[in-house]
């Protein structure tokens, strides 16, 4: 036995025990874990406050970013009625010039046609005249020429115009 190896390490391994039981060694080591476990439980319950602020922060960004979507989708669709407005508006305004153009285009033609008619009327009278005008001349003689000339004058022009 005194020759076997393994019984000289554990003559050394209770000797060097008793060695850090006398030094104290034991409560060292004692005080430094429990150091290092209170510090590992601050670090764990530090990431765990971390970890719950992190999920409010996001749970505020997600609404804002929710409430920002909505306000987004509200000016786009109020966007799009006032340019539906916009539009119909301006179709209206479109059809009104329109209609009075036309309108304003019938009243030139319908002048254009009273005032060619008024032209040919004249013509007409004018030739009516002249041709009235030299029958008579022709056919009577003297002041009761001259009488009948210019009250048959006054007639045609009274009825041709």
């Amino acid at each position: 036995m005194f020759f076997e190896p393994e019984f000289w390490v554990a003559v050394a391994f209770v000797i060097l025990m008793v060695v850090f039981a006398y030094l104290g060694v034991h409560k060292t080591v004692l005080t430094t874990l429990d150091h290092r476990a209170a510090r590992i439980k601050a670090e764990l319950d530090d990431a765990t406050r971390l970890k719950q602020e992190a999920a409010k922060v996001l749970a505020g960004y997600k609404a804002r970013s929710a409430t920002a979507e909505r306000e987004a989708a509200d000016i786009i669709a109020n966007a799009k009625a006032e340019a539906d407005r916009i539009a119909a508006d301006a179709k209206v305004k479109m059809e009104d010039f329109v209609a009075r153009r036309t309108k304003t285009a019938e009243g030139k033609i319908a002048l254009a046609e009273a005032q060619a008619l008024a032209d040919v009327r004249a013509a007409a009278a004018e030739a009516a005249v002249q041709a009235a005008s030299t029958i008579l001349s022709q056919s009577v003689k003297g002041q009761v020429a001259d009488d009948l000339l210019a009250k048959g004058i006054t007639e045609v022009r009274q009825k041709l115009n």
